[in-house]
């Protein structure tokens, strides 16, 4: 990491920073791919471009990083990590009740799957993202919260895909990307699917004799290091995107696969695609209990009921000028 020292500020080459930097900078060493040395090369690439000074912070624990992040309140905030380190931000962001007191926020991602970069346009190299995350455009996105407090960032699954993220936690340390993969063809030759009841803004979209393969809400557009669950969803435009698969044959189970990989599922005859901002996902016994996948982390206790709401004081990113969900 840049230092030893849970925080310090840089110094800038015109002499020391003002008191309280504009920018503050959350680094996690143990964010996926990052390297310390990768960690050191983009703090020197954030200090060059930010006008205003910037502090970076290595929170050591759950305590020193609430501390960190009751800081941002009236500045820019820039995440170095993967999807896994916005959603512990805005998640203590949320906590906290600073939704709508931060400024911006930049992410320079150096995590396994990059979803949320990938989907708002941002570049996956460190040096670019830097530049981005402290000079991009402002544009809204949307958070949702479940009813135990949990937000949401970029996706969140019931059924098939929180079984697959769950095995391919299993592997995630030796086959990295590939693991997603393998995660993927496990849950799908082994999952049968689950009798649900699915609400969106109170209306019933799935609760009938068929079983349910799949459900998906999204904000962003791909989960798994680029596999579009939601080829259309827009984080900036007041809804969740609502993704159900209902074929649980071995055939449609196959063929939905092959399908999601191309981003060519919303198509099918045996999915339902909605949007909303209030989503139920209710097991109809207990033996349908399921598992739940939010941003990348799997819940260990299946639950046969969770609610969903779009909050209606989301945050910003700084993205490309010009980029997908650019409102400038």
């Amino acid at each position: 990491m840049p230092t030893d020292e849970p925080t310090h500020s840089t110094e800038r080459a015109d002499g020391p920073e003002p008191a309280d930097p504009r920018v503050l900078v959350l680094s996690n060493a143990g964010a996926g791919s990052s390297q310390e040395e990768v960690v050191r090369e983009v703090c020197r690439e954030l200090d060059s471009c930010s006008d205003g000074g910037l502090e970076v912070v290595t929170p050591g624990d759950d305590e020193e990083y609430a501390a960190a992040v009751a800081t941002a309140v009236g500045r820019d905030v820039v995440v170095m990590g993967g999807d896994g380190s916005v959603h512990r931000f805005l998640q203590a962001v949320h906590d906290q009740d600073l939704l709508g007191r931060i400024g911006a926020v930049g992410v320079v991602p150096l995590g396994t799957g990059n979803d949320l970069a990938r989907g708002a346009g941002i570049p996956l190299d460190p040096q670019e993202a830097a530049r981005v995350a402290v000079g991009g455009a402002r544009t809204p996105r949307g958070l949702l919260v479940d009813d135990a407090g949990e937000v949401v960032v970029n996706v969140v699954h019931a059924g098939v895909a929180a079984e697959a993220t769950a095995h391919a936690s299993e592997v995630k340390g030796v086959l990295g990307k590939a693991g997603y993969a393998w995660g993927a063809l496990r849950a799908g030759l082994t999952s049968k699917g689950w009798h649900l009841q699915v609400l969106v803004d109170g209306e019933a979209i799935a609760e009938d004799e068929r079983p349910e393969l799949m459900v998906s809400l999204a904000l962003g557009s791909s989960v798994g290091g680029g596999t579009p669950v939601a080829p259309h969803a827009r984080a900036d435009d007041g809804t969740v995107e609502v993704v159900v698969a209902h074929g649980v044959s071995p055939l449609q189970r196959v063929s939905f696969a092959l399908d999601l990989r191309k981003g060519r599922h919303t198509r099918r005859e045996d999915v339902t695609l909605t949007s909303g901002r209030e989503v139920v996902v209710r097991a109809e016994r207990e033996v349908d209990a399921f598992r739940i996948n939010t941003d990348g982390e799997v819940e260990e206790q299946r639950v046969t009921e969770r609610s969903w709401r779009l909050l209606d004081q989301g945050w910003a990113l700084r993205v490309p000028e010009g980029s997908r969900g650019d409102r400038g």
